[in-house]
């Protein structure tokens, strides 16, 4: 399951879920809310796995897994729509297929997309492949069209690939992986050939990597620790991953790089078992040394929470409620700190 939180050129946010039968879309009436349209479902029958990516023109890709049930026994592809403009219909979707064309049996074994968007506008889909490698797909950002599938080599990669672009666009790749490493890939230069970085030490719990640009150029990158649950954070030139506490955590945490009174920080939210919840952090962008605390918010059963600033650049934290609705707080414009607004339903 996924919930991410875009926000379109016009500042108006989007929240696209993944759910039976599609993808469940939410958009801000106006930039700032506080109203909302949706659920809008959008059918995608067999989808399994949802990613969403956002490219610097502000269109919004959506990549997904889909297995389904053919003449010939089970099917597996890779799934790709586009969403211009904020609140408007999707294209058709297109079949990318898989890393695999000519063996139904090792596309069976695929994992879950990433995607990004690099500074050419070029759309990578990211794809753990049977092999427990990397593959990746381009889309050339002028003519539309799809490259091959090219293998990026690497070897007991785990599900949960986690991609990022920074400001200037250079595509960054976390692979979890098994031995106690994560494998990485970045681009050295915007537009360059991605390249293989040095490994790095984390025994990553799956499904739990994700990453945000923490200061210009740097992506700082976050996972479970597949032993104790806590959070880790690691970027490059960093020691070692330092301890952010959410041991009693569960999924990848909600990551966002916003001002918090005037100060560059980072602002991190997941869900914690323990009590069923949601909790927030917020500490200076890399200096996790400073101290992470976290705070319990909203009622038991939210989950999959997403972050995003706002059209008037205010963080919004939004939720999906146990039975699938959309749970948005937003930040008070009134209290010093990252104070958060009561949760509300929005949009049925």
């Amino acid at each position: 399951m996924v919930l991410r939180l875009l926000r379109g050129k016009d500042g108006r946010l989007t929240a696209y879920a993944e759910v039976a039968g599609g993808v469940a879309r939410w958009t801000e009436e106006r930039p700032g809310g506080p109203d909302w349209t949706g659920p809008w479902l959008i059918e995608v029958p067999g989808l399994v796995r949802l990613t969403v990516a956002q490219g610097a023109d502000g269109y919004v890709h959506l990549v997904g897994l889909r297995r389904r049930e053919g003449k010939d026994g089970p099917q597996v592809d890779l799934v790709h729509a586009t969403q211009f403009q904020t609140g408007r219909a999707l294209t058709a979707w297109h079949s990318l297929g898989t890393p695999h064309p000519k063996d139904r049996a090792k596309a069976q074994r695929i994992g879950a997309p990433a995607a990004a968007v690099d500074s050419t506008g070029a759309l990578r889909v990211l794809v753990r492949n049977a092999g427990g490698g990397v593959s990746a797909r381009r889309q050339d950002p002028k003519k539309g069209t799809w490259e091959r599938w090219t293998d990026w080599k690497g070897a007991d990669v785990l599900d949960g690939l986690s991609a990022a672009v920074t400001a200037d666009g250079r595509l960054e790749l976390l692979a979890p992986a098994g031995k106690g490493v994560a494998l990485r890939w970045y681009q050295p230069t915007p537009g360059a050939a991605p390249k293989r970085g040095e490994d790095v030490p984390a025994d990553t719990r799956p499904d739990s990597a994700s990453a945000v640009e923490s200061s210009p150029g740097t992506v700082t990158h976050y996972w479970r620790d597949a032993g104790s649950g806590e959070i880790l954070a690691w970027r490059p030139d960093a020691p070692a991953p330092a301890p952010l506490g959410g041991a009693t955590g569960t999924g990848p945490v909600a990551a966002l790089r916003a001002p918090v009174d005037g100060h560059d920080c980072v602002v991190l939210a997941h869900r914690d078992a323990s009590s069923g919840r949601l909790a927030v952090a917020a500490h200076p962008a890399e200096d996790e040394a400073a101290g992470v605390w976290w705070t319990p918010s909203g009622d038991p059963g939210a989950q999959h929470p997403a972050l995003a600033l706002d059209g008037r650049g205010l963080v919004v934290l939004a939720a999906l409620a146990p039975d699938g609705g959309l749970l948005v707080a937003r930040q008070k414009t009134d209290e010093r700190g990252l104070a958060l607004r009561a949760w509300s339903r929005v949009g049925g």
